[in-house]
């Protein structure tokens, strides 16, 4: 493959905007071109950051392309990933893979078959934020594990976005649109998950949209607004994770992982900045200092370690492994939530290896 590698964008909505302008700071991959079924979309994207507009076909079908980057909607992931790997192309998704487990393991099936690599946002927890928070757990800062609790609450998607029943239906909710960014940073930190108990439901059916085009029209919520999960991780460590859409006008995030001799907070798992804290055993909460990477700290660093590990002939991160697991957990919940019964989770998949000991933070002493 060409160093830099050629990417090519398939779905120019807000988030390619962050991954183009997030690419300078990679000198691995270089964003050459651009492909949406909306013509007007993909042109401003292309004129905006000097990029060749192609429909969706000319991409895929472009030699000059080595990686296609798929920000399209959701429920067409698997569509797309699917074509760009039957035309040779290696792929990097943005979340979640698939919005069911079988769509997911086929695509890991697919990219094994064509010999290309296959992946998926979330990438946080490569930021030095989370790798530091890697290194404490595993250096015994706060002794051995216990727990991890999870909590995102927002709402109110009527309220800003000209489109919100976007959030709303299957394969987004709270679990499909946000939970993968808890579930990836649970699963990096501490370990897969075996089993989940799940409860769902939805407190407010019918919406009114509020901004826009749309203003005033009404839709219904296809998928549950509000969940809460039991998560038995490898090893028999319990998590909790709570998301809602039923939060409107707010927005908080929490993510503490409880240990025997003290406690880590860290920062929200959906952005790559914010304060990693620790907590001993009768003492209050301190910081950990911890070197930032600049402009390394942003989306793109997943699709940056893809294409490094094609080069070293290593795993990369970010893997459609981790992000299939991620997908049959949450659906799982949601299954659970219907069944009233545990769930047992069938695909397995390591932590992820760390980044090189240089992004660790040194442990406080005690």
């Amino acid at each position: 493959m060409r160093t830099p590698a050629r990417v090519g964008i398939v779905g120019c909505g807000v988030i390619s905007n962050a991954y183009v302008a997030n690419a300078a700071a990679f000198d691995t991959f270089e964003i050459v071109a651009c492909a949406d079924l909306e013509q007007a979309r993909r042109e401003a994207l292309a004129a905006e950051h000097g990029l060749e507009p192609l429909s969706v076909d000319e991409l895929l079908g472009s030699p000059a392309i080595d990686v296609v980057l798929n920000l399209t909607p959701p429920l067409v992931h698997v569509a797309v990933t699917r074509s760009a790997l039957e035309a040779g192309k290696h792929v990097y998704s943005e979340k979640p893979l698939a919005v069911t487990a079988d769509d997911a393991l086929e695509l890991v099936r697919l990219a094994t078959a064509h010999g290309k690599r296959l992946g998926c946002a979330p990438d946080i927890f490569l930021g030095r934020a989370y790798q530091a928070a890697r290194a404490l757990i595993d250096e015994g800062a706060i002794g051995e594990p216990l727990a991890a609790s999870a909590a995102m609450l927002a709402g109110g998607q009527e309220r800003w976005h000209p489109d919100p029943d976007t959030f709303f239906r299957g394969g987004a909710g709270p679990l499909l649109d946000m939970g993968p960014y808890y579930l990836t940073a649970i699963v990096a930190l501490l370990g897969p998950v075996r089993r989940v108990s799940g409860f769902a439901s939805t407190l407010v059916a019918e919406r009114t949209i509020e901004i826009g085009p749309r203003m005033g029209e009404l839709f219904a919520a296809e998928t549950p607004t509000h969940t809460a999960a039991l998560l038995e991780l490898a090893g028999g460590l319990p998590a909790t994770l709570v998301a809602t859409f039923e939060a409107p006008g707010h927005y908080s995030s929490l993510l503490v992982v409880h240990g025997t001799e003290g406690e880590l907070a860290l920062p929200d798992p959906n952005a790559f900045e914010g304060p990693v804290q620790i907590k001993r055993s009768r003492t209050g909460w301190e910081d950990v200092p911890y070197a930032g990477a600049g402009a390394r700290d942003a989306r793109g660093i997943g699709l940056h370690d893809l294409v490094e590990a094609i080069a070293q002939c290593r795993p990369h991160r970010a893997s459609a492994e981790l992000a299939a697991h991620v997908v049959e957990v949450a659906t799982s919940i949601l299954a659970s939530g219907e069944r009233g019964a545990v769930v047992t989770i069938r695909s397995d998949v390591g932590r992820p290896d760390a980044l090189p000991t240089d992004t660790a933070a040194p442990v406080p002493q005690r």
